[in-house]
């Protein structure tokens, strides 16, 4: 492969990232989150599977779109 599809996969995983973190922050305002944190102290798994994913994708795209360089 060359350098030009490493960088393309790396935009849309950082734009994918990027989205999922995003998400994620939206989600955490939520009524059902609002309960959930109340209840038990920390954020629902719904939250914490887009934070994870969003920096996973984010950090994968930044380190590709290094590499490609």
């Amino acid at each position: 492969m060359n350098g030009q599809v490493f960088k393309l996969l790396a935009l849309v995983l950082v734009i994918l990232g990027a989205g999922l973190l995003v998400w994620g922050f939206q989600l955490s305002s939520g009524t059902a989150n609002e309960i959930a944190r109340s209840l038990t102290g920390s954020h629902s798994d719904a939250v914490m599977y887009r934070y994870i994913g969003g920096a996973i994708s984010l950090a994968a795209g930044v380190f590709l779109f290094l590499k490609s360089k």
